[in-house]
């Protein structure tokens, strides 16, 4: 399919892309350079801190497209560091699956009207389950307070992300902004994990490193299919569940800086990650999904939360660190 550019974007630009490891493989970015005769510059970075600094440093002027999460987006419209983007310049965005083309129903994405992302990956945050330990595929989160796994229970060490699980097991119906009569409840909720834990990882591959040396039975799986493709890989029989509750879902989008040189050229960039050869490598090199075909361990009814800011990254943090150390709920409250 002939990628059609603007009349702005001629031969000898040049686009700068801010990116994630395996958003923008050196042989699909060489397809857009062929295309479009601009020269392509990708800088990758390894954590949204680091997005951040390099977006707000020089006020967005170092770059012309990145990819952030729906959530961390937020700071970034607040700051006036990105700017709407034209849909019509984006006509792949018909090909989307249904969730994704109704982007007033993913928060974040749109403000006041006009669209300042177009969602590319994502990755639920499901259940993964050793088949001999667990015959029957867990149903929901509540599974991870199950006392007959107590201390084969396998989980992520994220603050943010732990109280949002606490909160969804507790029915709250808007587990990202916890009230200041929630702050107990979800604390003791989290002694409880705790408790059933066996350990705690941060990067998949040590997840599958723990899964299988110390014989888990249950994982939270913070990284998703992706951590499911590489326990497979390394031979491990599992099953893969996303709970009734609804999954918590990072959502990646492509956005265009304030800064940006050539909008049309940047708007042409997002076009071509949604064609179906970017998409796929996405599945295949990364284990992760992409927004133009079904993923393959989701099913039609199962249900995706994306996630949202939190009411106080730096508190959820602290109160994490005094859970991880042991401490009884009084000391983790303490002011």
């Amino acid at each position: 399919m002939a990628l059609v550019l603007p009349v702005a974007a001629v031969g000898g630009e040049v686009l700068r892309v801010l990116t994630w490891p395996g958003y923008a493989d050196p042989d699909l970015v060489k397809v857009f350079e062929q295309r479009t005769g601009a020269k392509v510059e990708v800088t990758f970075i390894d954590s949204d801190d680091t997005l951040w600094q390099r977006i707000n440093g020089n006020q967005s002027q170092d770059f012309d497209v990145f990819a952030v999460n729906t959530a961390e987006l937020q700071r970034y419209i607040a700051n006036a560091l990105v700017v709407p983007i034209d849909t019509a310049q984006v006509p792949n965005l018909a090909k989307q699956l249904p969730r994704f083309r109704n982007l007033n129903g993913i928060p974040g994405i749109v403000k006041d009207g006009k669209v300042y992302a177009v969602p590319y990956t994502f990755a639920e945050m499901g259940l993964i389950y050793d088949r001999q330990q667990i015959k029957e595929p867990p149903v929901s989160i509540q599974a991870l307070w199950d006392p007959r796994y107590r201390g084969k229970v396998l989980l992520y060490n994220g603050a943010s992300h732990n109280f949002t699980l606490a909160a969804q097991s507790l029915k709250d119906p808007n587990p990202f902004q916890l009230k200041e009569s929630e702050w107990p409840t979800a604390v003791n909720r989290l002694i409880e994990l705790r408790r059933n834990a066996m350990g705690f990882y941060s990067q998949p591959e040590e997840s599958v490193d723990l899964f299988k040396r110390k014989q888990a039975a249950l994982l939270f799986a913070n990284y998703g299919s992706q951590q499911l493709q590489l326990l497979k890989a390394a031979g491990v029989d599992v099953g893969y569940a996303i709970p009734q509750e609804g999954a918590l879902a990072w959502l990646d989008c492509w956005v265009i800086t304030r800064g940006a040189k050539n909008k049309g050229l940047a708007a042409a960039w997002i076009d071509y990650f949604l064609e179906p050869e970017p998409s796929n490598a996405l599945v295949k090199r990364q284990g992760l999904a992409n927004t133009v075909a079904a993923a393959p361990n989701m099913r039609p009814q199962d249900r995706l939360k994306w996630l949202e800011p939190v009411e106080s990254a730096p508190r959820r943090s602290l109160l994490w660190e005094r859970i991880l150390a042991g401490d009884r709920a009084s000391k983790v409250l303490a002011p």
